[in-house]
């Protein structure tokens, strides 16, 4: 039995209730309309349900793995799928697919996918840390961050975890932490 015999047999076909012909519903272009829509609702729900990003640039990534993972204690994270595949960053460039991409040697190193650490600072919300920071003021460790509220809730998990630091500045917020080896690293917001 067919879809189209199937809901021609219904008393009151659903498709006629809507005031859709069936005829109109399974021709070429109403099955098109439906993959357009059903494929706009898989990817609503993909895109709602990526975990909010908040990226860290700092001056050494493994003083900051220590940090993140020794000191406050972060679990380590699954890269999100759309950075994963790189949607944020090559709309309209040419992206490389990590998966094709898996045996390709980019100057003499493995391709790795996204470069940095990831962990997870709360139930749907991630942290990257990335290299690119410069040293601080004394040769100090930096962590520079463009958003205030993830270094609020570093800030937060500094606290609770009962690590010495000092708040310089509210805003922009700048604080200073001791790890474990007593070097000063620097949180610093910048303004945008």
């Amino acid at each position: 039995m067919s879809i189209v015999s199937f809901i021609s047999d219904l008393d009151t076909p659903l498709l006629l209730w809507l005031g859709l012909p069936i005829d109109t519903v399974f021709s070429t272009q109403g099955i098109m309309v439906m993959l357009l829509v059903a494929y706009a609702g898989a990817m609503w729900m993909f895109l709602s349900s990526a975990p909010k990003v908040h990226t860290i640039m700092v001056s050494d990534l493994e003083v900051a793995r220590r940090f993140y993972e020794g000191m406050l204690r972060l679990q380590v994270a699954d890269v999100p799928l759309h950075y994963y595949y790189n949607y944020e960053q090559t709309l309209g460039g040419v992206g490389m697919d990590p998966l094709l991409a898996s045996d390709m040697t980019s100057m003499g190193r493995q391709y790795a996918g996204p470069d940095g650490l990831w962990y997870q600072l709360k139930k749907n919300t991630q942290l990257h840390i990335i290299a690119g920071a410069s040293r601080g003021h004394r040769d100090r460790q930096r962590h520079v961050c463009f958003d205030h509220d993830c270094l609020e809730q570093i800030l937060m998990r500094v606290q609770t975890q009962g690590i010495r630091h000092k708040i310089r500045r509210d805003k922009p917020l700048n604080f200073l932490v001791k790890d474990y080896d007593n070097q000063v690293i620097e949180f610093a917001e910048v303004a945008n």
